[in-house]
């Protein structure tokens, strides 16, 4: 599966799939929602699917000496690749917050989502969400994504409202934690949102594969 990665990553994906990786370090800014950074990342992700559609990629891999489903696999490869390593800059940034700025007055007054290991189990519910809904809802046609994303785009800022507000809920202060303060419940939350984002974009592959296999193209 190497060579159909490399072809993803040389010959389908858009230069802005790689720039846009970079949004991760939004988890650096402060009185910003942090979150923001995943669905830019996302975004350059979309750039790459449009480029993909508009100089039929697909048709061309289908016609290469591969399985159907190889195909489909190609683009989750480099979907999830693209994804972790915006990860693991958002991580880079919240070690970077949890240990030298852990006491700095900028990220301590801040009223906005603390990047810490709730923000990340958040960025993998998202990245999740995206597999399955715009990655997915791609593989329905192989042509149309402008309402797949539109229909992500409603889902993640639903998210990232709603981990915005629930911190200033009573009994919910520690969502927010800072430093390695509330450590259990910040691994426990950053592994369930590892674990949704494994679920939802295995559930999301197999889908697309069944799909990609019924197409006639």
């Amino acid at each position: 599966m190497g060579n159909i990665l490399l072809k993803e990553m040389k010959l389908s994906a858009s230069g802005l799939s790689y720039v846009f990786v970079l949004f991760g370090l939004m988890f650096l800014l402060p009185g910003y929602p942090v979150l923001c950074g995943a669905f830019f990342t996302t975004l350059g992700i979309y750039q790459s699917f449009q480029n993909a559609r508009e100089t039929n990629d697909i048709m061309f891999s289908a016609l290469l000496p591969i399985a159907k489903k190889d195909v489909v696999k190609g683009k989750y490869l480099f979907v999830c690749f693209i994804e972790m390593c915006s990860i693991l800059l958002m991580m880079a940034a919240v070690l970077l917050r949890m240990t030298v700025l852990v006491d700095s007055p900028i990220y301590r007054n801040n009223a906005l989502m603390n990047a810490n290991g709730f923000a990340l189990g958040l960025a993998f519910v998202i990245y999740g969400l995206f597999n399955a809904i715009f990655v997915g809802g791609f593989f329905k046609t192989i042509y149309k994504i402008g309402r797949p994303f539109i229909v992500f785009i409603i889902v993640n800022f639903a998210v990232i409202g709603t981990g915005e507000a629930l911190h200033h809920f009573p009994g919910l202060s520690g969502l927010n934690a800072f430093g390695t303060e509330q450590f259990w419940l910040q691994t426990g939350l950053m592994t369930s949102g590892i674990i949704t984002y494994v679920v939802l974009t295995y559930r999301s592959f197999k889908q697309s594969c069944f799909r990609f296999e019924r197409i006639d193209l």
